[in-house]
């Protein structure tokens, strides 16, 4: 169906939503960004832990919260098909409560590293909450929203830097702990997803929850137009059903009619999101185009500049101070996310993340062939990480997520 036009006070409220679900995108940012200008600090002897830190740990400091999130991703699954898209993101903000929880009080190696893999939860649990963001937006600004968590993520990383500059060790723990309690707090005050509610058979509900996001009446005929629309697209047998759309547009009697016949077709059939997966070969192909992308989008190495950007930059420009180098990659790497949120609507997906793609390779090769035989200056060095950061995150870091919360239907999402 045609979307209606927005008005302005249904783009703040989806708006105020979205800055409030991306609080939990900050508390990401906070554990990629703490490794890297704590390296200095946990190698040497004068180091805020009992003994330095060993290489093998360095590196499973920044390893580690990866391996957290992919141990819990069925978890995460389960918990938003299962409690709901709010609850199911408050639950993995608790992850991160109880990490910088266990950071504050202790200085043993093995707990810290023990207390990142927890983060690692709630780093995959952030980037399930995109489901959120896309079943409350509004089509018009749907790909905008979802790609404004990748905002907080910079942000989240932005902070962190500039604190790690400036601040004590425990002055930072103790401020990442305070925000991710605050982070579930805030969370708490928004309705739940109007499609999860569907799918659990609670329609008033609903009805009410996408009246707050729209900003109309419960019982307008907006809001029920939409409730069909929606149902129309969570029904497993969707495929059948959409050649009768259009007259269901102009006729709702006749879609309430149809609706009403397929949950009496449907009653004795409960399938479960793996089985649906299963059934469905669109599905599968998505899930696999999915995969390959995003596995692609790691491999580019856009997460490790960001993990360890102090060390990094240490040894590349020895001549600059590695922390504001640190500080301008996350900048820079925030302006390129603000511009991919104003264009993603606008230049479609596909268009951008090719584009970007590219220059971000022709940066990589340039910068690869600079550190190995140094042909250039070190500030040329600096200009190519910060253009090939500026171009991995304006599109490559950021698409992944928002095409895997658009193309799956919703009871396989």
């Amino acid at each position: 169906m045609e979307a209606t036009k927005m008005k302005p006070i249904e783009f703040l409220v989806q708006a105020v939503s979205a800055v409030i679900v991306s609080c939990m995108a900050i508390q990401t940012g906070f554990v990629m960004a703490w490794p890297s200008y704590n390296v200095a600090n946990f190698l040497s002897n004068q180091t805020v832990l009992g003994i330095p830190m060993s290489s093998l740990e360095i590196s499973l400091l920044g390893g580690l919260p990866n391996l957290g999130g992919l141990l819990s991703m069925p978890l995460c699954g389960w918990a938003f098909n299962t409690i709901g898209r709010k609850y199911g993101t408050m639950l993995f903000v608790l992850p991160f409560i109880i990490s910088w929880a266990i950071i504050s009080l202790t200085n043993n190696h093995l707990l810290i590293l023990i207390a990142v893999t927890i983060a690692g939860a709630g780093v995959a649990g952030q980037n399930v909450s995109n489901i959120f963001l896309s079943e409350i937006a509004h089509t018009s600004i749907r790909g905008a929203m979802v790609a404004s968590t990748s905002c907080g993520y910079l942000l989240g990383i932005l902070i962190s830097f500039t604190m790690g500059g400036y601040l004590g060790y425990m002055t930072i723990v103790l401020v990442h702990l305070t925000t991710s309690v605050l982070t579930m707090l805030v969370l708490a005050f928004l309705p739940e997803s109007p499609v999860f509610l569907l799918l659990v058979g609670k329609e008033e509900e609903a009805a009410k929850s996408l009246a707050f996001y729209r900003q109309l009446d419960a019982k307008s005929k907006e809001v029920a137009a939409e409730i069909i629309n929606i149902k129309l697209t969570i029904n497993p047998k969707l495929e059948k059903m959409l050649s009768v759309e259009d007259q269901c547009e102009k006729d709702p009697e006749t879609a309430d009619q149809l609706l009403e016949k397929q949950e009496i077709d449907d009653e004795t059939e409960d399938i479960s999101a793996w089985k649906q997966l299963l059934k469905s070969k669109s599905s599968q192909s998505i899930l696999i185009i999915i995969l390959i992308v995003t596995a692609v989008t790691i491999l580019m190495g856009g997460i490790v500049l960001q993990v360890y950007a102090e060390p990094l930059f240490s040894e590349a420009v020895p001549t600059m101070s590695a922390n504001q180098c640190a500080i301008f990659v996350a900048l820079d790497s925030l302006v390129a996310t603000v511009l991919c949120v104003t264009m993603i609507d606008k230049f479609g997906r596909k268009s951008l993340i090719l584009t970007t793609s590219i220059g971000a390779g022709i940066c990589a090769g340039l910068l690869g062939s600079q550190l190995q035989f140094h042909w250039a200056p070190h500030w040329f060095t600096v200009v190519l990480i910060y253009g090939y950061g500026f171009m991995f995150t304006a599109g490559c870091a950021v698409l992944p997520s928002v095409l895997a919360s658009e193309v799956f239907l919703p009871e396989v999402s």
